[in-house]
């Protein structure tokens, strides 16, 4: 493999000693997807998609990304306004984890389960989660509400914390 993370990436078979195999040719597995022309932050066709309202699905969860406040900053040119809102985020992640901590609770995520505790691995000791498959559930539980699909996106406050909104704590 040979690339750069920001360009592309191409692959050719070598021997045990890395040296290409004689008659295979370098051949390229992906490239950097062209901008749309005179994009202030240079996001793909593909990313400003999967960022964009049209194409969330309906009734999200309070803790999408597609609701944070330094997100909408972003989307409107106010950057200053934007990294408030994203130091006032930070600053409630530490509030979460201290109250976390304060009260012995653990974190645990709602489609992943932990498995065989610490696993030791070439990175260091690793806990390893498993996909549940309650996501499916949830979905076809939202898909079935009476929801017309309209979504009014600045009706929903973004909230993904597990003690509420301790910013004022």
């Amino acid at each position: 493999m040979t690339g750069k993370w920001n360009e592309s990436t191409s692959y050719q078979p070598c021997d045990t000693e890395g040296e290409p195999h004689q008659g295979t040719e370098l051949k390229e597995v992906w490239h950097v997807a062209v901008t749309p022309e005179n994009d202030k932050f240079q996001y793909t066709y593909f990313a400003h998609k999967i960022n964009s309202f049209d194409t969330a699905p309906k009734n999200l969860l309070a803790s999408d990304s597609h609701l944070r406040p330094d997100r909408f900053a972003v989307e409107r040119g106010d950057l200053s306004k934007a990294g408030a809102e994203k130091s006032s985020l930070e600053e409630m992640q530490r509030a979460e984890k201290r109250t976390r901590k304060a009260s012995g609770h653990q974190f645990t995520p709602r489609w992943f389960d932990l498995i065989d505790g610490v696993t030791v691995t070439p990175w260091g000791d690793l806990e390893i989660y498993s996909y549940n498959g309650k996501y499916p559930e949830h979905w076809a539980t939202v898909d079935s509400s009476d929801s017309n699909g309209e979504l009014d996106i600045m009706s929903i406050e973004f909230n993904p914390w597990q003690y509420g909104n301790l910013s004022n704590k």
